[in-house]
């Protein structure tokens, strides 16, 4: 099963940046399931006197769908794809919004001290999850909530030909009208190559994140589309 990494992901991506919300919008509850997403990293006071990390924010949905949440935090918006986040830096944003250009591995440039993290179909593209998963633990304050909404499959073989159904009757070819069907190809793929739930909770916690819990998410993508929520240890449990 071939798939795109790294540089040849990003330029596919950099390619389908100026189509890419129009494609998104025909499918069914994508922005609200972000949001909902968003919503179970339970900030409180709407983010006020927080910072907060939006990991692969491609153009800027899952951005919108953090300030939604939090509309009093400082969000920082990270993606590897220049074209993508050129489109997300031209929306309107309140001066608390700023963008990095730079892959989830390599997070210097945004800095630290994240109170938390928010990572939208992130975790399938890149080359090495746990390197990423070691990144945003350190970017993490002690304690500090991570929330990744993203195409796990429950494991189940009905829920795999669901996912398989939906692509090959609409996914690719829309994606081949739009001149990216290898990006939506690599998406089909990729879900299926990438961790079913059980394994990606695993995951986190050989990682060292604590109170892992996978949510579903409503509708047709009940069993394809989960809420992963976690939080980096505090201090004391670090203490050995």
């Amino acid at each position: 099963m071939t798939l795109l990494h790294d540089g040849e992901l990003a330029a596919a991506f950099d390619h389908a940046a100026r189509r890419y919300d129009l494609l998104t919008a025909v499918n069914p509850g994508y922005r609200a399931d972000l949001r909902r997403s968003a919503r179970r990293l339970r900030l409180p006071g709407g983010g006020r006197g927080l910072r907060l990390l939006d990991l692969g924010c491609g153009t800027g949905t899952s951005t919108a769908a953090l300030l939604a949440t939090a509309p009093h935090a400082e969000i920082v918006a990270v993606d590897a794809s220049a074209g993508m986040l050129e489109r997300a830096a031209a929306k309107p944003w309140p001066p608390g919004v700023s963008f990095v250009h730079a892959p989830a591995e390599e997070l210097a440039g945004a800095g630290g001290g994240f109170d938390a993290v928010f990572a939208a179909y992130l975790f399938r593209n890149v080359t090495d999850p746990d390197a990423v998963l070691a990144a945003v633990r350190t970017a993490l304050e002690p304690g500090g909530r991570l929330a990744v909404h993203e195409y796990t499959l429950s494991g189940s073989a009905a829920h795999r030909a669901v996912w398989t159904a939906v692509c090959r009757g609409i996914v690719l070819p829309a994606g081949r009208l739009a001149g990216d069907g290898g990006l939506y190809r690599h998406l089909w793929r990729s879900v299926l190559a990438f961790d079913t739930v059980p394994e990606f909770t695993a995951r986190l916690r050989r990682a060292g994140f604590r109170q892992v819990r996978a949510l579903p998410l409503p509708g047709w993508q009940t069993g394809i589309t989960h809420t992963v929520v976690a939080a980096a240890p505090d201090a004391r449990q670090e203490t050995p």
